[in-house]
């Protein structure tokens, strides 16, 4: 698909498995900002984290993504799934009540989508973007994450991340902003699950295709070091930095 980085084409079993899911607050903070309850569109939805979580408030929810091989991942009963770029979608003018992205907006040509995004949406309609980073687990366990993001995988991270790192702070962002303070992101996990989650990282993958090593068994060895047991289950969280704004 032209104009299309496909980064995640390859990993979207793994996304489906592995990628945390966001609180209920976070949906329920949305709607509430909604001029109605009619219809919402997720856009860049991968697996449907976000989308799942428009369910309990819309009558209707849209997943889009360019990735065909994500949007087949991203299933519930009821959901209308697109393949299309975020920057042409086949939606009618003014129909759409609140845009979501989740952790996809960098890989987007920003001008061309919120062009669409004030095309689709009402008037006094929602645009909410978010990001989350590095996640935590304890003070034992967070140095060795960071040392795998930061100075092993360094290199192999997409300039378009630069914005994950920086919160989406200095991101453009053309809309009457709203404040709306995000709730964090959390999960109870084993070190299994972990692991699966690091390994949907695209630094990982391309670390893979440059060094022609995997560097996640290493750090697997030092983690089972300092998690309790392997199958016991511990707290992760992500802060999310968000952005909302209405046209």
């Amino acid at each position: 698909m032209s104009g299309f980085s496909d980064h995640f084409s390859g990993m979207a079993r793994a996304y489906q498995s592995f990628r945390p899911h966001y609180s209920p607050e976070l949906f329920q903070l949305l709607a509430d900002l909604a001029p109605s309850r009619e219809r919402a569109w997720d856009c860049g939805a991968g697996g449907g984290q976000a989308a799942r979580g428009l369910f309990d408030h819309f009558d209707q929810v849209i997943a889009s993504d360019a990735s065909y091989a994500q949007i087949l991942t991203c299933r519930n009963p009821g959901l209308d799934r697109l393949c299309c770029l975020a920057e042409v979608v086949p939606l009618k003018d003014h129909c759409v009540d609140l845009v979501t992205v989740a952790q996809a907006l960098h890989w987007f040509d920003r001008d061309r989508f919120y062009a669409e995004v004030r095309r689709i949406l009402r008037p006094g309609g929602v645009i909410a973007v978010w990001t989350y980073q590095l996640l935590s687990i304890s003070p034992e366990i967070d140095p060795l994450l960071r040392r795998l993001h930061t100075e092993t995988l360094g290199g192999d991270w997409p300039p378009e991340r630069a914005m994950v790192e920086q919160g989406y702070a200095n991101l453009d962002f053309p809309f009457s902003e709203l404040s709306l303070a995000a709730p964090s992101m959390w999960a109870n996990w084993d070190l299994q699950a972990v692991m699966g989650y690091l390994s949907t990282w695209s630094a990982v993958s391309r670390y893979r295709l440059r060094v022609g090593q995997d560097p996640l068994p290493a750090l697997e060895r030092e983690l089972s070091k300092r998690w309790p047991s392997n199958a016991e289950k511990l707290p992760v969280t992500w802060q999310l930095a968000m952005r909302v704004g209405r046209v």
